[in-house]
């Protein structure tokens, strides 16, 4: 005889063979315990609930326990039911070995980031609460490709009034974090024949490797004081960050805004502007966005991952008109459409005003923050430069002529720091001389401080 049945209170299936069920219940238990399935500590249910699954007296569930009991395999205690027991290694037994662990890393300024710690757990809870008791029960189901209605007006509505792009609802769509958004232009710039992208000399690494994913070449462009170096870039597309480029900081300036989009107008070309931290700017004026200049030519990309939380997995996509359908039907194939929850809780969070409130409050703290950075190196380590600090969440510290990158950066691993230098961001052949990229939002608050302290310690030889 043999019967499987799934056990009451635990993820695990029992195969009774034989017709003396006793003694087949004892032995799938103890097979149980012996392959790991039932883990040490694992608490099985009681004798009535198993006797019921399996459908056999609760007197041969508690003489079987019993038994186990007995001989080590599980533990008893009044009030607290049966659970199985810690058995220590077998002789001759070797253990594996122990996996080998990294340095740890007790302070980390590797930029990316955004301060997890200000992520506003009881707004987005209340906001999430809202939504739930007002959402119509078929917005619950399978959800619109694009995204949810009433997340892009509310998406479309907030970016036009704070970064000035021209957002129709109806050319947005929700995409599952900005990786998935690049990814899924990748497959219609394939698709639509272009084989490569322009990509910035200094950018993001993941990038590069989702285009090349997505069966396009990267391409570096130059990148000097006014951003990127256009020229006469044969590529396809161009993926640029225009309101504070990655990792150097600086925007991209008005005349190359301009060419950009005359490039765009004159090959029939797309520009994809990754805006990944256009609401951060402190010491200047807002930057509205390139998209604004050419609707119809470029790709407005955005992302909540720095303003809330990358685990959110919420970015957005405003495309022009012809690359709606497409990119929308990538999606479908995709992941059919992102997460409804979060889709409800963002379109709350906007038009209560939570967001904006939201984006003041780490505006504020990522100040405060750079303007701590700033004073430290000035009074610690006044050789080093530091630039691209007017707006966004990282700065660049050029080290003096000769330094060697790698060896600052090993100097602070062993000192339980953190740090990524600029060399790690080039695309090129090209050399800016010795710098690290410091992403001072990462820190939780309480270690602020002490990362500060080692950054400069490390800077002094």
């Amino acid at each position: 005889m043999v019967r499987t049945w799934a056990v009451s209170g635990v993820d695990l299936h029992l195969d009774l063979t034989g017709t003396r069920v006793r003694a087949a219940l004892e032995a799938a238990l103890r097979d149980a315990v012996r392959t790991g399935r039932l883990a040490e500590g694992v608490r099985l249910p009681s004798s009535r609930a198993l006797a019921g699954d399996l459908g056999i007296a609760r007197n041969t569930v508690a003489d079987a326990y019993g038994r186990l009991v007995a001989e080590g395999w599980l533990t008893a205690r009044p009030g607290s039911g049966t659970s199985v027991a810690s058995r220590p290694v077998a002789a001759g037994r070797v253990p594996p070995p122990p996996v080998p662990r990294e340095r740890p890393v007790r302070y980390d300024l590797r930029p990316g980031s955004p301060a997890l710690s200000l992520f506003p757990r009881t707004a987005w809870l209340a906001a999430a609460r809202r939504a739930l008791n007002t959402a119509p029960a078929e917005e619950l189901g399978y959800g619109h490709t694009r995204g949810l209605p009433r997340l892009r007006t509310a998406l479309a509505t907030y970016l036009a009034r704070t970064r000035g792009v021209h957002a129709d609802p109806e050319r947005l769509v929700v995409c599952s974090g900005f990786t998935q958004a690049l990814g899924l232009l990748a497959q219609v710039l394939r698709s639509r024949g272009a084989t490569g992208v322009g990509i910035e000399a200094y950018g993001h690494r993941q990038h590069a490797e989702v285009l090349t994913a997505g069966g396009l070449r990267p391409r570096p462009v130059p990148v000097d004081a006014h951003g990127a170096v256009l020229g006469g870039s044969e590529a396809g597309a161009l993926l640029l960050t225009p309101a504070h480029q990655f990792p150097l900081g600086m925007p991209l300036a008005a005349h190359r805004r301009a060419e950009a989009v005359r490039w765009a107008h004159d090959t029939g070309g797309l520009v994809i502007e990754d805006d990944y931290d256009g609401e951060f700017r402190y010491d200047r004026q807002p930057v509205g966005a390139l998209q604004a200049l050419a609707p119809d030519h470029v790709v407005y990309a955005g992302t909540a991952s720095k303003s809330l939380a990358p685990g959110l997995r919420l970015a957005w996509l405003v495309l022009p008109a012809d690359l709606v359908e497409p990119v929308g039907e990538a999606k479908r194939i995709a992941d059919g459409h992102t997460s409804t929850l979060e889709q409800l809780t963002l379109s709350e969070f906007l038009t209560s005003g939570d967001y904006d409130r939201q984006v003041r409050r780490c505006r504020l703290a990522y100040r405060r923050r750079r303007d701590r950075l700033v004073t430290a190196l000035r009074r610690d380590a006044p050789d080093v430069r530091v630039t691209g600090i007017a707006a966004g969440m990282q700065a660049l510290l050029e080290l003096p002529p000769g330094t060697d990158e790698d060896e600052v950066i090993a100097r602070a691993a062993r000192r339980g720091l953190a740090l990524e230098g600029l060399r790690a961001y080039r695309r090129d052949t090209g050399d800016r001389g010795p710098a690290l990229i410091v992403g001072y939002a990462t820190p939780p608050e309480h270690a602020y401080t002490g990362a500060l302290a080692r950054l400069c310690a490390v800077l002094i030889p």
